[in-house]
């Protein structure tokens, strides 16, 4: 259930940093406003095709809409920083693949 508040936290987050409306954007990924709002409110979960429409719209993958806003937890990097600071150099080459295939 925690990824189904992720992904339209996510939604809501694209929708804002676009500066669209809820009935522009809508509109622009093919669902009604309703949907929309009801996505937001996390009443209900995207269908995969919405979620394929949002990424095609907006030159996106579903990933990216499960990432947390960073400006809302500020100590994610400090978090982050300090679990890199104790990996193996082995770990630290696996990591910055996975993140080269994030990017």
């Amino acid at each position: 259930m925690k990824y189904q508040i992720l992904i339209n936290s996510g939604i809501k987050r694209l929708r804002k940093a676009k500066a669209l409306t809820q009935d522009k954007f809508a509109e622009k990924v093919g669902i009604s406003t309703e949907a929309l709002r009801n996505i937001e409110y996390n009443k209900y979960a995207p269908k995969a095709d919405t979620i394929d429409n949002i990424c095609k719209a907006f030159n996106i993958t579903p990933f990216d809409l499960l990432l947390p806003d960073i400006n809302q937890d500020k100590n994610l990097i400090d978090e982050i920083v300090c679990k890199l600071k104790l990996a193996d150099n082995d770990k630290l080459k696996r990591i910055s693949q996975i993140i080269d295939l994030i990017k």
